[in-house]
């Protein structure tokens, strides 16, 4: 197998579109960040507000390398995916273009992932930790304890932890496990995450804060979710709930009775809209069946609530 070399522990990684109002903001959190072993890709997504012009300033001053690398518009999945193949940093920080870091948040994150002996890291992807809104509320549940050993699937399934998180992950594993472009639209990152999960990856997780939320007016979580826009992204979740993760069915059985509901609401969108369900990604084993049929009344009612409010 050959070893990679990296250039810096870390590089943060931003896709962007139209984000010049906020993306001061990012540049301003790396600005002083305490720990300056990092590097800044930011992918934009064919903006054509004065994205370009602001970046190339900040290339002039900044203390840390700040790549920017422009393509036409595709999708946020795309450009991450691209962001990731230009990164030089051993770790991956995929930080949104209207959101910051807390000012210790790469110290904190160095020094967890230092905390790791050096011969068990192979078995570890990625250091998580809390996130923040500006007036330092956490956002969602804390860790059962400040250092957490897990998968992301236990961490969601078994131990029932919610609300936004964040950290670093690393680069040659987000390398293996790219966001499926061939997709098209939104496609919940939880995927690929399971995905990596499933693969026996485990997760460090702490009780400190990395990130500061910010909420924003065009950001997807503020849109609907019964949307038809996004029918595809929340039927693939479901799918991979009730299909995929059905080891884990025991800790929530709501959680996936809920799923195979929400399988067929969003598989009734897709029919409505003319949109095919992607090759490979259907119901498969007597499990997942069993638990779509169950629910489908369920399922239907759902979207039949949902046309009526279209």
């Amino acid at each position: 197998m050959t070893m990679l070399t990296w250039r810096h522990l870390f590089t943060v990684v931003t896709p962007t579109y139209n984000r010049a109002h906020t993306l001061e903001r990012v540049y301003l959190s790396l600005r002083e960040q305490s720990f300056q072993d990092f590097e800044w890709v930011i992918v934009d997504d064919g903006s054509t507000d004065n994205t370009r012009a602001m970046v190339m300033g900040w290339q002039q001053e900044a203390s840390f390398p700040i790549h920017y690398v422009w393509q036409k518009n595709q999708h946020k999945k795309t450009a991450f995916n691209r962001g990731v193949k230009k990164a030089n940093g051993e770790l991956v920080v995929a930080l949104d273009s209207d959101d910051s870091l807390d000012t210790n948040a790469l110290y904190a994150m160095a020094g967890a992932w230092a905390a790791i002996p050096p011969a068990e890291r192979s078995r570890f992807v990625a250091i998580t930790g809390l996130c923040a809104r500006p007036d330092g509320h956490i956002v969602g549940d804390m860790f059962p304890c400040d250092i957490f050993d897990a998968t992301a699937l236990d961490m969601t399934f078994k131990y029932h932890i919610k609300g936004e998180k964040f950290g670093c992950l690393r680069t040659d594993v987000l390398l293996q496990f790219p966001f499926p472009e061939e997709i098209a639209g939104f496609v919940p990152e939880s995927l690929v995450w399971r995905a990596i999960a499933r693969a026996g990856y485990l997760t460090r997780f702490v009780n400190q804060v990395f990130r500061v939320y910010h909420d924003s007016t065009d950001s997807l979580s503020r849109q609907s979710r019964e949307n038809q826009q996004h029918a595809l992204g929340l039927w693939l979740l479901a799918q991979d709930t009730v299909v995929e993760c059905l080891p884990w069915f025991r800790y929530q059985p709501q959680t996936f009775l809920m799923a195979a509901a929400r399988y067929t609401r969003f598989s009734l969108h897709l029919r409505h809209i003319n949109q095919p369900i992607p090759r490979g990604r259907t119901l498969r084993g007597i499990g997942p069946r069993a638990l779509v049929g169950l629910m489908w009344p369920i399922g239907a009612l759902l979207y039949m609530r949902d046309r009526a409010r279209a």
